[in-house]
């Protein structure tokens, strides 16, 4: 407490004063405060943080125009006029529904045209009664001379009489002269070139049918007997938003109407217009997404026209977007991909969807894993191979992959891909789980490269760059492999061991070039380990079927903070989903490439890989030969009479029977191979090595045997 004669007294009211951002002057529409705070109406509430350093205090001290200056300016150009692709969709919309238009009553054009001639006769009559009734000034004062006759008082209807004529004299000097101008014109138009009669009746017969006609039965038939497209305006946003029955938004919008703020001007945006909208206090925008549904039933408009997610500035703050017509309707643009002049740098960005505006959304592949997820119909392998698609068409990258599903559905890409297997029999997942292993151990032999170059300063960042993956022999350009349906190996014998070394490999790739994309139906703990998803930072969640699936691929609390692919149907909305990892989450909508389409984007692929020197054969140099020849080839080059005999000892005696199969093959791998053999057991086999034992893995030559023996058996029974 602050004591003494130095102290001083401070007026408390005048302090305030001073604090206040309020103008002393009130605007002429605001009452007196007196120093009395008032509050703001809730729409032109501005709750935008003052910049660092500006000043907060003693607001009457800032020159007015500066203060005029801060603040937002309308653009001087409407917001579909400012963009290209605004402009394009604008513009497009109104051709659409004029050729629409055109077209309905195009067809109709022969009942229009019977229509007419039936009343344009009525209004030929109708017009001339109506004209000779102006000139006679019949209408001017009836009432009161019709008053003055029921009185009785004739002098006075004589008065108004005499008014009428008087008012009538004129009238009746104009009508003859109109006849007279119209009678010459007839009578020039009789007499010139015949297409001006057509233009006279063309002009003239149309006017009359409408003055003939009934008053209700027009000429024309309405186009639409309700309104496709409700253009967005505050009410009816207003409206909507309170038919969701959130208990949080109804009591504030019944104690203030206002509670319900605009932030900015509705406006087009794209194909459509869009509201931001900040909610009463409390409310967070996800809670209205969660209501999509009821939100679009408000509005009475299909569902996939009704497009609200978050906006930035806080989770109170919601974007509406409305579209012109259902996306359904909305023909996507063609795949960007198609182009016959297209090439993809996989370092840069690649077009990959778009969103229900039709805007392009950019996607990339280096330093980034992929996680696909959806129910079956939902277009998840269309979408995994679209990245692939682009991926072909860099001539540096590799394509590696599996497809556990075993339909074929990335076939197409076989001329582009270094090693593709396709199935789910125990052989496909083996030689998939190998494969696996095969990725982590490049892994450790990119990282040994990065470190070369890196002392070299070719690598400052100690990741793979652009440069390094164009350098011929560097072994570093960029590696993609692909696992669809990857549940099938997780759910199999292989599944622990493939699950821990996918999840080392996807941390570990990054930086080096291998890019993991992985598309599967059950993102459960046991056919996805939290340990991948975790680790994949780009992820788009196609149609799931509830909050567990849709937080298992996008990530916990992604359901609760209103991103929902719970929202779209399998089948009907294939391709449409929420992809998260480029800047905002959003919905969109992946290109859609069928087989043949697809069969184009290879055949250049392979034409620019051919130029540069680099096409995959298949099989590549890492191909697990088939189980069964694993057998014979083990019986050939067993060492004599040994019992049991180390792993990586059979590798050395396999690379030499045959080096192009098993050339640089482990100890590791041969053991992927035999796992589809139950008769043999890879176990610890101890040798004395100079008096030291030593124990490593490997296999009994009598299991060996037995292996052989069931799988002639077999061969003989089918």
């Amino acid at each position: 407490m602050v004591t003494g004669e130095t102290a001083e007294v401070v007026d408390l009211d005048e302090a305030r004063t001073r604090r206040t951002a309020i103008p002393a002057t009130p605007k002429p529409d605001q009452p007196e405060t007196d120093g009395i705070e008032v509050d703001e109406d809730a729409e032109s509430y501005d709750d935008t943080p003052a910049a660092e350093g500006a000043p907060v205090d003693a607001a009457e001290d800032i020159p007015a125009d500066v203060l005029a200056r801060q603040k937002d300016r309308r653009p001087i150009l409407a917001e579909w006029a400012r963009s290209r692709r605004a402009f394009r969709a604008a513009v497009k919309h109104q051709t659409k529904d004029a050729g629409y238009v055109l077209a309905y009553h195009a067809v109709r054009s022969p009942k229009y045209a019977a229509k007419t001639a039936l009343w344009a006769p009525i209004g030929l009559f109708r017009g001339l009664g109506r004209a000779l009734h102006w000139a006679s000034a019949e209408e001017g004062n009836w009432n009161l001379r019709q008053a003055a006759a029921q009185r009785g008082e004739a002098d006075t209807w004589l008065k108004l009489d005499a008014r009428r004529q008087r008012q009538s004299v004129w009238r009746w000097w104009v009508l003859a002269i109109g006849t007279v101008i119209n009678t010459v014109a007839l009578v020039v138009i009789l007499l010139g070139p015949t297409w001006w009669r057509y233009v006279t009746f063309v002009l003239l017969l149309p006017l009359l049918a409408t003055l003939g006609r009934p008053a209700d039965k027009p000429i024309t038939d309405r186009v639409t007997e309700g309104t496709r497209y409700r253009k967005l305006t505050a009410e009816l946003v207003r409206r909507a938003l309170t038919s969701l029955q959130l208990a949080a938004i109804n009591s504030a919008v019944a104690k203030d109407p206002k509670a319900i703020a605009f932030p900015f001007d509705i406006h087009r945006d794209g194909p459509g217009h869009i509201a931001i909208v900040d909610l009463p206090f409390g409310v967070e925008a996800s809670e209205v997404v969660a209501r999509r549904g009821r939100l679009a039933s408000a509005m009475r408009l299909p569902l996939d026209q009704v497009w609200p997610s978050p906006a930035p500035g806080h989770t109170g703050r919601l974007a509406l977007w409305v579209g012109y017509e259902p996306a359904s309707q909305m023909k996507q643009p063609a795949c960007p991909l198609l182009s016959d002049s297209a090439k993809v740098d996989l370092f840069k960005p690649f077009p990959f969807a778009t969103t229900p505006k039709l805007d392009e959304i950019f996607a990339e592949l280096m330093y980034r894993n992929w996680l696909f997820g959806g129910q079956p119909g939902s277009g998840k392998t269309f979408a995994l191979r679209l990245l692939l698609l682009a991926a072909s068409l860099d001539p540096r990258a590799e394509i590696r992959g599996y497809e556990l599903k075993g339909v074929g559905d990335f076939a197409v890409l076989e001329p582009v891909m270094a090693e593709y297997g396709n199935g789910f029999d125990d052989e496909t997942l083996a030689r998939c789980f190998a494969f696996i292993e095969w990725l982590y151990e490049e892994c450790r032999r990119r990282s040994k490269r990065i470190e070369h170059y890196a002392r070299m300063g070719k690598a400052p960042e100690n990741k793979v760059t652009p440069e390094l993956a164009s350098l011929k022999g560097s072994g570093l350009h960029p590696l993609i492999a692909w696992f669809d349906e990857l549940q099938e190996l997780m759910t199999s014998k292989f599944g622990k061991e493939a699950g821990e070394l996918l999840e080392k490999i996807i941390k570990l790739g990054r930086a080096l070039g291998i890019v993991i994309l992985i598309g599967t139906q059950i993102p459960d703990k046991d056919s996805l380990p939290t340990g991948i998803t975790r680790n994949v930072n780009s992820r788009f969640c196609l149609s799931v079927a509830d909050q567990t699936a849709n937080d298992m691929i996008l990530g916990t609390s992604a359901y609760k903070q209103g991103y929902r692919a719970t929202v779209f149907q399998p089948v009907t909305e294939a391709g449409w989903g929420v992809l998260r990892g480029f800047g905002a989450v959003q919905s969109v909508r992946s290109f859609y490439v069928d087989t043949t389409a697809a069969g184009r984007i290879v055949a250049r692929a392979v034409a620019l890989r051919t130029a540069a020197g680099n096409v995959p054969t298949f099989p590549a140099e890492r191909e697990i030969g088939p189980a069964h020849s694993v057998l014979d080839d083990l019986a050939r080059v067993w060492p004599g009479d040994e019992k049991s005999v180390w792993n990586e000892t059979l590798c050395g005696l396999l690379a030499e029977l045959r080096p192009d199969t098993y050339g640089g093959w482990k100890a590791a791998q041969l053991t992927a191979a035999l796992k589809p053999h139950t008769a043999i057991t890879v176990t610890a086999v101890g040798k004395r090595i100079d008096g030291e034992q030593t124990t490593k893995r490997g296999i009994v030559h009598a299991e060996l045997l037995t292996a052989i023996t069931e799988r002639d058996r077999k061969r003989s029974a089918d």
